[in-house]
Parts: structure tokens; C-alpha cells; sequence
């Protein structure tokens, strides 16, 4: 009689050994998807391809997508008047002359004013330097609308004239600020003078390809926002770019025609340097309520100088021009382009402008019209649906 073969020991590291078949069958490949499961994952794949691309590009291009977005501004604003050019001056075959004349009458129309400026400035360096030659030597005198006052004129004109009215109070006022900071402060507003400078250049080398290739970014454009959108896309672009016109006309224009109006109002009211003033005033109505602050700089300088009657015509009249200007004339212009409550262009400029700077008077309002607009899309087909 044969004993039982003895069992095999059992070891905790012995596994299972696979079968041969196993281990011979080929590894599977992407190409040996089935059709529909290859298609999802390739198109998975340049999803992901297409959006590290993006922000690999814009990493790259951060510090000039603001000069991108201004000559996309320019080009939106500026559309309707290069296409009337364009019709009674047909471009040529390379299309470089049209688009090149634009640019530079672009760049004049904001070199103009800061040529002025800066020849207006390097006139008042004299006097400027005599008020400091004369602060050294004798003080700072006391301002008249001091002794005008209403309440504590007395009092306010005995502390000026003990703390900053002798000469040795005048060298410590104007010893206090040190050199090293002067030369700083300089050297910084320099390197930003030059850093603003490149990026308006490559705006204007940006607006130049926009002006040329006009009909071919339109019409892929508009492509790409049917082909990712479809129809609503579309409907959202042409608000954005109506609500950047509607943006130009109703902050820009009027802003320019307040300036023109309260700087003939300065001239005749005898407000010192009116040209500048009424500049800086028509910058400052771009932003709604800020040629307030404008104003009260003229009827301060007024009253400074002790025309207190011509302070208040001035006070009058630029209350009744902003008031026409943001109650009427830019809810007019902006409301009936957009189709957009003036509340809501408001709130886009006033927080376009903290967000973006001065960029955000256009993006802002853009980025409302465009909301509001896909909300009421939203509401409204709600509301067929039921």
C-alpha cells in the first residue's frame, strides 16, 4: 500500500504563476480602441493640448495684453470711420499705406496733447523755481483767500504767518524733502515714462495688423464664437462691440465737449492756465463725476487769488454741465447703443475703472452688456418655454 505524497509547504511570498497565454498577449494601444472610444479620448487630449497652449500664451504675453486690449479697444471705437475711408480710398494690393496713415494720425492725436503739456510745463519750470528761490529768502507768503475767510480768518492767517511767512520757516519747508528720494522718485517715474511708452508702440504696431487684416479677424472671429457658442456667441460679440461704441460716444465724446465748454468758461472767468485745466477737465469727465473734482481746482484757484464771484459762476456753470452731461446726454447715448440700464453702465465703468484702470471705461461696460444680455436670453426663453 503506497503512503499519500506529502503536501507542499506553504510560504507567504509563493503567488500564483500566470499562464503563458498571458503573458504573450499583446499590450493595447490607442489605435486599437474601438472608433467611438478613440474619438472621445483624442478629443479629450487636444482639449488639454489647447488650454496649456492658452496659458502658456498668455504667461507669455501678460505684461502686453494691456496694450493688446487698448488696440483692440482703438480698432472697435475707430471701426465705422476706417471702413468710410476705405470705401473712398480703396486699398492697394500689399494694403500698407490706408492702415499706416491711420496709425500715425492715431499716434498724433495722443502725442499732440502731451507735447503741449510738457512745453506748457517746461514754461512753468521758471516760475516754479523762482516761488522757490523767494520761499528760501523771504517765506512763504500767506495766501489772500486766507483773510477772506468767513471764520478764523485771523487765526489762520497768524498761523501761516508764524510757521511758513519768515525765511527760516520756508528753508525747513523745502529742505524737508531729501534729494535721495527726489533722485528716486525720478528715476522710477522715468522707468515707468519709458515702460508706458513701449507698450503705446506696440499697441500702435498691433492696431496697424488689426486695420489690415480688418475682414479676416472679423470673419474668423465670428467664426470662432458660432463654432464654440453657435448663435447666442455671436449675439454676445456684437454687444460687447456695441457696447464699447456706445462706451466712446457717451464717455469720450461728452467728456471732450465738457472740457471744451468749461474751458471757454474758465477763459472768460479768469482761471489761470485755462487750456490745461480745460484738458485735465475733459480727461477727468471721461470717468463719470470725475470733472467735479476739476471744477473745484478752478474755483479754488479762484478764490485763491480772491475772485470770489468768478469761483462761483464757475462752480454754477460746471454743475449745470455735468449734470446735462451724466443725467441726460450719456444715458442717451450709452442706453440706446447697449440697450443697457444706465445703473448697470455705472457700476460696469466704476468697477472696470478700479479693476482695470483706465482700460476698464471700455471693458467694463462691456462685460455688463454681455451679462445682462445673456440674462435676459436666460429669463426671457424661460418665460416662451412656459
Amino acid at each position: 500500500m503506497k503512503s499519500p505524497p506529502a503536501p507542499t509547504p506553504y510560504t507567504p511570498f509563493s503567488a500564483p504563476v500566470p499562464p503563458a497565454r498571458a503573458l504573450s498577449e499583446p499590450r493595447r494601444d490607442v489605435s486599437d480602441l474601438p472608433p467611438v472610444e478613440r474619438a472621445r479620448s483624442q478629443g479629450a487630449a487636444r482639449v488639454v493640448l489647447a488650454l496649456a497652449l492658452g496659458a502658456l500664451g498668455l504667461w507669455i504675453l501678460h505684461g502686453f495684453l494691456p496694450a493688446l486690449a487698448w488696440a483692440v479697444v482703438l480698432a472697435i471705437a475707430l471701426g465705422p470711420l476706417y471702413v468710410r475711408l476705405e470705401r473712398r480710398f480703396p486699398p492697394g494690393r500689399h494694403n500698407i499705406l490706408l492702415p499706416s496713415l491711420a496709425v500715425v494720425a492715431i499716434a498724433l492725436v495722443f502725442l499732440a496733447p502731451l507735447a503741449i503739456l510738457g512745453v506748457q510745463a517746461a514754461r512753468e519750470a521758471h516760475d516754479v523755481a523762482e516761488f522757490v528761490r523767494k520761499a528760501e529768502e523771504s517765506g512763504i507768503p500767506a495766501p489772500q483767500f486766507l483773510s477772506h475767510l468767513p471764520y478764523g480768518a485771523a487765526q489762520a492767517t497768524a498761523w501761516w504767518n508764524e510757521n511758513l511767512g519768515h525765511a527760516q520757516a520756508g528753508s525747513e519747508f523745502l529742505h524737508r524733502f531729501d534729494n535721495d528720494k527726489v533722485i528716486g522718485a525720478s528715476r522710477n517715474i522715468g522707468r515707468e515714462v519709458v515702460h508706458r511708452a513701449v507698450l503705446f508702440g506696440f499697441s500702435l504696431v498691433a492696431l496697424f495688423f488689426l486695420f489690415r487684416d480688418r475682414e479676416t479677424v472679423e470673419r474668423q472671429a465670428l467664426a470662432a464664437c458660432n463654432r464654440l457658442f453657435g448663435p447666442r456667441g455671436e449675439r454676445v460679440g456684437r454687444q460687447m462691440v456695441a457696447s464699447v461704441h456706445g462706451t466712446v460716444d457717451g464717455l469720450v465724446l461728452v467728456g471732450l465737449g465738457e472740457g471744451v465748454i468749461l474751458g471757454i468758461v474758465y477763459y472768460f472767468a479768469g482761471v489761470p492756465h485755462p487750456v490745461l485745466l480745460g484738458a485735465f477737465t475733459a480727461v477727468a469727465a471721461m470717468i463719470p463725476f470725475g470733472a467735479a473734482l476739476a471744477i473745484a481746482i478752478a474755483a479754488l484757484l479762484l478764490v485763491t487769488a480772491g475772485a470770489t464771484k468768478a469761483a462761483l459762476i464757475v462752480a454754477a456753470a460746471g454743475l449745470v454741465v455735468t449734470f446735462a452731461a451724466d443725467h441726460f446726454v450719456r444715458p442717451a447715448l450709452i442706453g440706446g447703443t447697449t440697450k443697457l440700464p444706465f445703473l448697470w453702465v455705472l457700476l460696469g465703468i466704476l468697477g472696470g475703472v478700479e479693476t482695470f484702470g483706465l482700460l476698464g471705461l471700455f471693458l467694463g461696460p462691456a462685460v455688463m452688456a454681455a451679462l445682462v444680455l445673456l440674462w435676459r436670453e436666460f429669463t426671457e426663453g424661460r418665460d416662451r418655454k412656459a
